[in-house]
């Protein structure tokens, strides 16, 4: 794609846009509309989570970035609290706003498909990460392949047990894609391997508290376990904790980079994998939206490759826990070196 195509691409971009430009000139109309330096919009879904937290703190320090750059003057942030339908109204009055750019964790992968076609008809720049929308009416979606991160944990705890076993599975909250998309990953792997026996598995909240919580009720009732299927660094470390807590042994468990789960990982010596969703997805997504401002080349979707944590590099994520809150994530160091890497992928 050219810079004087950018919104022409109908597999990636605004077709509103498109059906109203027509073909040869909506680069230059919206250059033309779009200035810089720019007002960004961040649709938080919910900002309560630690996560949340963390990812907001790398849209505003490359929002900061760019400013210096000439490049933004404005972040407008709103906070669904979990609300969809809140979420849409917001947007829209991002749209009402005249914002340049929105930048999107959904909380429905279909609700907003109506707002967003009409950010698009607008000439506003929309980049999607971590919670993807189905509709392609937005600029980018970013994220990394959660159905790969299932399956690489499957793999791992599947081969530290021996290929069989009594295992537990934690899953993030039901209804939330990148929790179900990780699940069904598994699948394949756990399907293959018949001889590892599922005794339960159970949905909760990204935190430590409900998943020990979890877990406990879980240990009472299956009092053999071997290995630990965990989808998400708080679910680990609240499981990591419900054992200790029953005095039972460690088991081979997998998980996220979260602060809490990786310190208890060295501190007991675990047998454990881990990968991320990298915070500074919400960074990237900033970078991205002004880029397609800007008329680069922006392609429909960035996929990020997952970071893997085992013992062999552990300590060197342990080393940076002082910079990291401590219920928070230990993630990846980023720059816009990584970012202009990950825009030229083909």
């Amino acid at each position: 794609m050219t810079k004087s195509s950018f919104f022409a691409s109908a597999s990636a971009l605004c077709l509103g846009l498109l059906l109203s430009l027509g073909a040869g000139s909506q680069a230059n109309a919206a250059a033309k509309y779009r200035k810089a330096p720019y007002t960004i919009g961040w649709a938080n879904i919910y900002s309560v989570p630690t996560w949340m937290k963390q990812t907001q703190g790398t849209i505003e320090a490359e929002v900061e970035t760019l400013k210096k750059q000439g490049l933004v003057d404005k972040l407008v942030v709103t906070d669904a609290q979990g609300d969809a339908n809140v979420q849409i109204q917001q947007i829209q009055s991002m749209i009402d706003s005249d914002v340049d750019a929105i930048i999107l964790i959904a909380g429905s992968s279909t609700a907003p498909a109506r707002v967003l076609a009409d950010a698009c008809a607008k000439g506003i720049a929309i980049i999607n990460f971590d919670s993807l929308v189905d509709t392609d009416q937005v600029t980018a979606k970013v994220n990394t392949d959660s159905s790969q991160w299932g399956d690489q944990a499957a793999k791992f705890l599947i081969d530290a047990i021996g290929g069989k076993g009594k295992i537990l599975i934690l899953n993030g909250p039901a209804g939330v894609s990148v929790s179900d998309d990780r699940r069904k990953g598994a699948d394949a792997e756990l399907k293959a391997h018949p001889d590892v026996k599922v005794l339960a598995e159970t949905n909760t909240a990204y935190n430590v508290a409900p998943a020990q919580e979890a877990v406990t009720s879980l240990l009472f009732a299956n009092p053999e376990i071997d290995g630990i299927l965990s989808l998400g660094g708080a679910l680990s470390a609240g499981a990591v904790l419900a054992l200790d807590k029953q005095g039972r042994d460690q088991v081979p468990i997998t998980g996220e980079n979260a602060r809490q789960f990786l310190e208890l990982w060295k501190e007991k010596g675990l047998k454990s994998w881990a990968t991320m969703q990298p915070n500074w997805l919400g960074a990237f997504a900033t970078y991205t939206a002004v880029q397609a401002l800007e008329g680069e080349d922006v392609p429909a979707f960035v996929k990020i490759p997952l970071p893997v944590i085992d013992n062999s590099n552990v300590d060197e994520y342990l080393a940076r826990a002082k910079d990291f809150p401590a219920d928070g994530y230990i993630y990846s160091p980023y720059d816009e070196d990584l970012f202009k890497k990950l825009l030229a992928q083909k």
